[in-house]
C-alpha cells in the first residue's frame, strides 16, 4: 500500500514537499515514480527514481522539481519548487520492477497510492 501526502494550496512560485510511505511493503527493489493528472487530462509522467538513486524527470519540471528517497525508512519524496499554475493536478506515487528505459509509462507502474491534491494559484 503506497500512501501520498504533502499536497495542498500554494501561490505560483512556492513550493510544496510530497511524500509516499508504504506500508506492508519494501520498496527498496522498486522504482519509485511520481505522476500527476490534472482536470481533463491524461495521467502524465512526473519523476522516477531507482534504489540508488538515479533519477529523471519529465520536461515540464526539470529544474524545479527533484525526487529523493530513503530506503530505511521506505519513503520517497518529490520536492517542488517553483510551482506555476499549470502544476495543479492530483499527484499519485507508484512503483514499478520495469526496466530503467521504461519507468516513464504509467502502464508500466503496478502499484499505485491514492493521490494527493496539489493547487496552485496564480
Amino acid at each position: 500500500q503506497l500512501q501520498a501526502s504533502g499536497g495542498g494550496l500554494v501561490q505560483a512560485g512556492g513550493s510544496l514537499r510530497l511524500s509516499c510511505a508504504t506500508s506492508g511493503r519494501t520498496i527498496r527493489n522498486y522504482k519509485m515514480g511520481w505522476f500527476r493528472q490534472g482536470p481533463g487530462k491524461e495521467r502524465e509522467f512526473v519523476a522516477v527514481i531507482a534504489s540508488g538513486g538515479g533519477s529523471y524527470y519529465g520536461d515540464s519540471v526539470k529544474g524545479r522539481f527533484t525526487v529523493s528517497r530513503d530506503n530505511a525508512k521506505n519513503a520517497v519524496y518529490l520536492q517542488m519548487n517553483f510551482l506555476k499554475s499549470e502544476d495543479t493536478a492530483t499527484y499519485f506515487c507508484a512503483a514499478t520492477t520495469v526496466a530503467w528505459s521504461a519507468a516513464y509509462r504509467p502502464d508500466n507502474f503496478y502499484y499505485w497510492g491514492q493521490g494527493t491534491q496539489v493547487t496552485v494559484s496564480s
